[in-house]
């Protein structure tokens, strides 16, 4: 996350509707929902963001980045959440502690980020502290930070709490595919199931309740569709790694050819 000088906004009004909201989809389920703006922004005052730093291939083709996700209200209400972690966190985490503890969301589920993610230690750090003073609510999440929870959440998850790795991202090469709950986004079903992976298309809570290889059919919205053409999220990090790789032994060699040996 990347700040400016700016003046901090004004602390937000504990009059303010609720944090918690529900898309389209996650409502038809009952689940609700914490969206962040996805991946990298602009606030009104300047400031630049990153919520999502481990984004790598996936960021070309984020739906979140599209639609009605960048509608002018839809984004600032985004905004506004990320504001409100960034200047006044004590307050966010209160306020919303005070909101989790509703009789409307005793055995509901929330969904951490269908936009955005687990941008800084403080903020992963800040919703453990959540989850565990809500235990009759249960979180999950799909995360590309993968060494950050690895670091500071799966040694003592809280009990009500289940995440699932998504590829795409830069640190798809620390996950052992084999072993670890996590999910792959594919051209369409037919791919997903030839692959062996099981879709989660009839719910989204399959993420974390079903089998551990994910299978995401890609969102219909044509230009991402031709974007990824017939490659997984996962194929193109990988391709995305290798040329990356690539680069940096040309970069190594021009400097060991640049560089004359001392003579004894």
């Amino acid at each position: 996350m990347t700040e400016s000088t700016t003046t901090a906004t004004p602390a937000p009004s504990r009059s303010r509707k609720r944090l918690l909201t529900q898309n389209r989809q996650l409502r038809a389920e009952g689940i609700f929902n914490w969206p962040l703006p996805a991946w990298a922004g602009r606030l009104d005052d300047g400031r630049t963001y990153n919520t999502c730093p481990e984004a790598g291939a996936c960021a070309r083709l984020c739906y979140a980045r599209t639609g009605t996700y960048r509608f002018s209200n839809v984004l600032a209400a985004h905004e506004r959440n990320l504001k409100m972690i960034l200047d006044t966190p004590v307050e966010w985490e209160e306020t919303m502690a005070a909101e989790l503890a509703h009789k409307r969301y005793q055995g509901k589920w929330v969904r951490l980020h269908d936009s955005g993610d687990f941008f800084s230690d403080s903020y992963v750090l800040a919703w453990m502290r959540l989850m565990r003073g809500a235990p009759q609510v249960r979180f999950y999440a799909y995360t590309k930070a993968v060494s950050r929870v690895r670091r500071l959440v799966a040694p003592n998850p809280p009990a009500n709490f289940s995440w699932c790795y998504s590829l795409g991202g830069t640190e798809d090469h620390l996950l052992d595919l084999a072993a670890e709950r996590h999910a792959e986004v594919f051209p369409d079903t037919a791919d997903l199931e030839e692959a062996g992976y099981h879709d989660q298309s009839s719910s989204d809570l399959l993420a974390v309740l079903g089998p551990e290889r994910v299978g995401i059919p890609a969102n219909p919205i044509p230009h991402l569709l031709r974007r990824q053409g017939r490659e997984t999220f996962g194929s193109l990090q990988r391709a995305m790694d290798a040329r990356r790789a690539q680069k940096n032994q040309r970069a190594a060699d021009r400097t060991g050819m640049n560089h004359t040996p001392e003579i004894a």
